[in-house]
Order: structure tokens, then sequence, then C-alpha cells
């Protein structure tokens, strides 16, 4: 075993040091962590900042926890809510989505579901309290559905989910290879699903739109922002109005789109006729303007960098003479077919400071990123507006 000497201090190998990032203080031990915060000083120095900014900045966050954090860092709201991130909170949640995934009939897909209903209401409930009198954008499931099953071989994978669903080993490994796409990134997820199993989408809403009355019957104001399309857009507006019913209140809500495809942006006039704000994925929109697969990019993007081929690496920096253009180009037919269309970004670029700057100058109403990028993103807006 290895052992550090200092003094009459012997530290052996594996032994806990904890350092204080603001004094450079070494301490013996494990110490108890506390989430940063900002000090007084920088407070007043953020104040000033968003007194100059005009963008809005917001926060991609899928907890209750993660929605405080991001207000407590300045956040306007949330401007991406990702639920399929809530499924994976607990083994009881992903084992109802593993159920519902391998139900054969719609009434085993909506017994899944209605386990799952619960828990999506609580989470919605925490964020909405959290962000108390700001608006809250969700995305309903995204994701390709093999990433709820199990780890593992195929073998391993069968025994699994026929111990968790009852089904036989026959079955189960008829709609495991159901599922099996060449490229799931571009298969079946997003809106494709909802529009599959629309029980899936009146789940979603069923537990926002509860959710929502609940937490406003509270006091609190809540204003929720519903990421879907065409097919989907009546059937969201149906589920509200039932549940508006069955409470005895209702409350404003919108139904807008995220735009991560170029013909997304390119068709964007027709799209804004539906849809009351745009959210631009820019991650996906650089991946599908580039066809670079971020899963893959780290094989050749490096090489890239290293012979100028690439000043940046797009995922991080906004490619403004690409990505930017279909995104401006998006923004000027939306809001040409419908002028109060709210527009902003909830890719990582939303806090990168040259990617806030091309945002603000494009005249986009706001910017959403990580909780702890929010700082980042009000100051660099700021600097901007000067």
């Amino acid at each position: 075993m290895q052992v550090l000497v200092i003094g009459e201090t012997v530290i052996k190998e594996g032994e806990w040091l904890s350092l204080n990032g603001s004094t450079g203080e070494v301490i013996l031990g494990k110490q108890p962590l506390s989430p940063p915060a900002m000090s007084s000083d920088l407070e007043i120095f953020m104040s000033w900042a968003d007194n100059i900014r005009r963008l809005k900045v917001m926060a991609n966050a899928d907890t209750p926890e993660d929605a405080l954090t991001a207000r407590n860092n300045g956040a306007q709201g949330i401007g991406l809510c990702r639920t399929e991130h809530m499924f994976f909170a607990s083994d009881e949640r992903i084992k109802a989505v593993r159920k519902m995934i391998m139900a054969a009939t719609t009434e085993q897909r909506k017994a899944a579901l209605n386990l799952l209903l619960p828990y999506q209401r609580s989470d919605f409930e925490g964020i909405f309290r959290a962000m108390d009198g700001l608006p809250v954008t969700i995305r309903l499931l995204d994701p390709p559905l093999h990433e709820f099953l199990p780890e593992g071989d195929l073998e391993q994978i069968v025994g699994e989910l026929t111990t968790e669903t009852g089904m036989t080993e026959d079955e189960v490994f008829a709609r495991v290879e159901k599922l099996s796409e060449v490229n799931p990134m571009l298969g079946f997820r997003g809106c494709r699903l909802g529009i599959s199993y629309a029980e899936l989408t009146e789940m979603q809403a069923r537990a926002i739109f509860q959710a929502a009355v609940s937490v406003s019957n509270q006091g609190f104001e809540v204003f929720p922002e519903i990421m879907e399309l065409g097919h989907q857009v009546s059937l969201i507006r149906s589920v509200a109005k039932k549940v508006f019913s069955e409470m005895g209140s209702s409350l404003n809500y919108k139904v807008g789109t995220m735009i991560e495809i170029p013909r997304a942006a390119l068709v964007a006039d027709e799209i804004a006729k539906e849809a009351e704000f745009f959210s631009f994925g820019t991650n996906d929109l650089t991946q599908m303007t580039f066809g670079y697969s971020r899963d893959d990019v780290g094989k050749f993007l490096p090489i890239y960098l290293s012979k100028g081929i690439l000043q940046h690496d797009p995922f991080e920096v906004l490619d403004q003479r690409g990505v930017g253009q279909l995104i401006k180009i998006a923004t000027e037919k939306g809001r040409a077919a419908r002028p109060s269309l709210k527009v902003g970004i909830c890719g990582e670029h939303g806090g990168e400071p040259s990617s806030v700057a091309f945002f603000a100058e494009a005249g986009l109403d706001y910017v959403s990123c990580s909780p702890f990028r929010v700082p980042i993103a009000r100051l660099a807006a700021a600097q901007v507006a000067v």
C-alpha cells in the first residue's frame, strides 16, 4: 500500500481528502458538502446584469430538486422538462415502463400507464410548486423505447423481462426483436410514440393537467407549456378539457413544439399555424444538420479540431453559419405566420456565451440550459445587450 507522509501525518492510499475550493485548504477525511450558492456580492452584480439583458434565461430541469436549483440560480422558468427522465427514478417506475413497452394489447398498455400516472403527477406537482409564477415547458416521452430495457445479453434481458411481466420467454423474445432498430435515434421515438400509442400521450397530458390544477388550487401560479404538434394537439386539448371538467377548475396553457430537424425549420410557417411556441433543440438540430452522430463523434471530431477542419466542437459552440441560419429562418417564418410566437432554445448551447450572443441578436425570447449554467447565460445575455 502506498502512503503520503507530511511531517507526522501519514495518509494511506484510498483515504479521503477534501479540498476547500475557495481557500485551497486540504482537509483530512470526507467532509460534508453543500450546494454552490451565490454570495451577496455576486447576487448584486447579477442583478445589474438582469436589469440590462433582454433575453430571458430558463433552465433544463426534470425533477423538483433540479427546478429549485434552477430557480435559486436565477432561472426565469423551465425551458425543457424531459419526462422520460422521471421514469428512471426508481425500480417501480422502470418496471411499469417495461410493462407498457412489452404490452401486446391496448388494455395491457393502459394498465401499465395507470401505474405510472401517480408518479408523473407527483413529479409535476413538485416542479410546478418550485417554479411558482414561472413557465414550465414539458416534452412528452421521447427516447427510443429500447433504452428502458434491461442491459446485458439477449438471454439475460429475456429472463428479466419474463420475471417482471409474467409473459412467456417466446412472447418476450418476439417483442424485444420487434423493438430492435438499426438507427434508434432516428427511429421510433418522439411524437411517433404518441401517434402510435395515443394512450401514452393521454396519460402524460392527464398527469400534467391534474398536477397543474391541483397546485393552482393551492395558491400557486402555474403556466404549463407542452411540446407536441399536429395529431397530438387535439388529443392534448381534449384531455385538458376532461380534466378541467372533472376537477371543476381550469387554467391557461400552451401547446407548441420543439424544432430539431432541418425540414421543420424550413416549413416553420406551416408549423406556427398550430404551435404557440418554438423551442429549438440545438443538440439534435446540430446532429441532423451536420450528419454527425453525437454518440460516435468522439472518433473523428478531435482530428477535425486538431487539423483545423472545424474551429469548435459544434455540440459545444453553435455553428452560426449553418445551424444558426436554420434557427433564423425558422424564427422569421414562424413569426410571419404567428406574430406572437414565443421562440427559444433548449440545447446546451444556451449556456455558452458566444452562442447566447447569437440567440439574442437573432431576436429569440429565451435560452434554456442546465441549472448550473444559468448564471453564465444571464451574464452573457447582459453583455450582448450593452
